[in-house]
This record gives structure tokens, sequence and C-alpha cells, in this order.
């Protein structure tokens, strides 16, 4: 596919952009065609023009993202600056681009005297990511705090949905097919001084530098904790964790070529050196068929995975 027979933008496109690269991981393809808009109303245009047989993926800041080795085909579509807009209102609202990051956002609501974002600085990403997964990490979770958020569909057209409209649970939200996240309003908790809340804040940093491999190539929790039922049929005390799965199957510092589960926190993988995409899916794909083995157990990814192989 070339770039000539797309709809003409004024954004920019980039044919066999890199992308496991410029990933958190650091490892995986390229994209066919990256295409990053110059504002809302240009991806818009381009929604509604290009060929409906043309495949599409969404990315983020790929915080959580493994790039398989084979790259991604079609358009790849990546949210710039345009969309990384933070503004707090007087009302406890905090307007935010999807292409803002999860951190940023709580810097300014904190900034702002307002309560209730903070643990966003503990989340890695940019909001539309959080959005997709109903990211969360210190008692907090982008449900809790949702108004609306904006999403563009595959014809171009602006829609509007809340946490319930997206069926939002655990690392879940139920997004339409092709859709896209734009932005979102969030709502404050309450209001406190600046200083009270950015200490609440370094508190959350301090105990993710202490638990987390966060200075390393990596992407955040690999798999969801599992769901009550799932861990009693799998015979698992109540509030099993992820990680602590992954211990008992033996898999804390597993490492397959390159990735290598942390010995930190042994639900974090990392790329330690010249890991590729295939080595980090082939580690993700080695704990599960253990979990499976031990305990029948099916582990979720909470890493995404795109691409060909």
């Amino acid at each position: 596919m070339k770039s000539d027979t797309l709809p003409s933008v004024r954004g920019r496109y980039t044919s066999n952009a890199l992308l496991g690269a410029v990933g958190w991981f650091r490892a995986g393809g390229t994209a066919e065609v990256l295409f990053k808009p110059a504002d809302l109303e240009d991806l818009q245009t381009f929604l509604a023009e290009c060929p409906k047989d043309i495949p599409m993926t969404v990315l983020g800041v790929l915080s959580n993202t493994i790039i398989r080795d084979g790259g991604v085909g079609g358009v790849t579509i990546r949210l710039g600056r345009e969309f990384a807009g933070i503004e707090s209102l007087d009302d406890g609202l905090v307007h935010v681009g999807a292409a803002a990051l999860d951190v940023n956002t709580a810097e300014v609501a904190a900034q702002a005297g307002l309560t209730g974002l903070e643990f966003l600085c503990g989340v890695p990403g940019s909001i539309g990511g959080a959005l997709a997964m109903n990211a969360g990490a210190y008692g907090g979770e982008i449900k809790d705090i949702l108004v609306t958020a904006q999403f563009v569909d595959r014809d171009g057209e602006l829609h509007n949905l809340t946490a319930d409209d997206l069926k939002m649970a655990y690392r879940y939200s139920e997004i339409p097919t092709g859709w896209i996240a734009t932005g979102a309003v969030l709502k404050a908790a309450g209001r406190d001084v600046p200083e009270k809340i950015l200490a609440h804040m370094a508190s959350i940093r301090e105990k993710r530098a202490a638990t987390q491999p966060i200075r390393s190539q990596t992407g955040g929790s690999t798999f969801a904790n599992p769901k009550p039922d799932e861990l009693a049929a799998a015979g698992l005390p109540e509030g099993t964790k992820s990680w602590q799965i992954v211990d008992k199957v033996g898999a804390r510092g597993l490492r397959i070529g390159g990735a290598q589960m942390s010995d930190l926190h042994a639900n974090f993988m990392m790329n330690i050196g010249g890991a590729t995409g295939a080595d980090l899916e082939n580690l993700g794909e080695e704990i599960r068929r253990r979990a499976m083995d031990s305990f029948g157990l099916d582990l979720h990814w909470e890493i995404r995975r795109i691409g060909k192989a």
C-alpha cells in the first residue's frame, strides 16, 4: 500500500515507520504506513474518506504494547501533541486529550488543587490507552473519574460515551470496533491544597519505584489479576494476584531470549537486551501455559500484542 492511495490530509504519512524501536519494550517491527493527523478535523476527514477495506490500528505511546516482528499492516494511526492538551476548569472538571500522558494529567489536576486523579501518576501511558483498558493503580480506575469520553468512528462522526456506555470493569472497556478515543472529561473527587496532593503523588512514585522495574525497558503489568470465580475454579485463595501465580509456576526471573520476567516484580516483563517481539510474547505464553497446566487457570494478557508474527 502506498500513501498516495490514501486520502489527502494535512497531517503526515510515513511508510515503513519504526514502531518497535520507539515502544517502551524497544522491540518489534514497523508500520506499513503511519498516519499522524494534524488535528481532530484532519482525523475525521481521513476516516470518512479512507477505503473501508484498509486495516487500521490505533496506537498510543506504546507503554503496554508488544509490536510483533512482522510489523503492522495497513494504516497505523498515532495521535500527537495536537491531542495532548490538558485543561483544568473551576468546576472540578479536567478536559484532556487522548494523547496526554496519564502522569501529566495528574500533575495538572494537582496544581489546580483537584483530588482523586493522583493514581494516574502511577499509570504508564496516555489517556487514550487508559480509556481502552480502564487502566488503574493504587486504588483508582478511569471509570471512577470519567464523565464522558469522546470518540470518532470509522465514518468520522463524533460520539461522547460514559463509563456505563463503555461497560467499564476491571481492565476492560467495550469500545465499538474501529472507534478512536480523542479525549475525555474527568471529574475530581474534591479539593485540597496542591502541596498535599503532590505529596500524595510523591508517595505513589516512591512506592512504584521500590516495587516495579520502572527504569527497565518494560510494559507495565503483563497479566490482569484473575477474577474471583477464576481463582475459585483454580483452587486458589481469593485475592491471589497475577504476580503470585507467576511465582507459583516458577517464572519469576524466567528468561526467553532477551525477554525476562522481573525479579523485583514477577508480573513485569522486560527487554534485558536484544529481545524480539517473539521473545516477549513467547515468554508470556510460556507462563500462561504453566498456569493452565498447574491450575487450569487462563491468565489474561494485560499487554496488547499487535501485528504479524
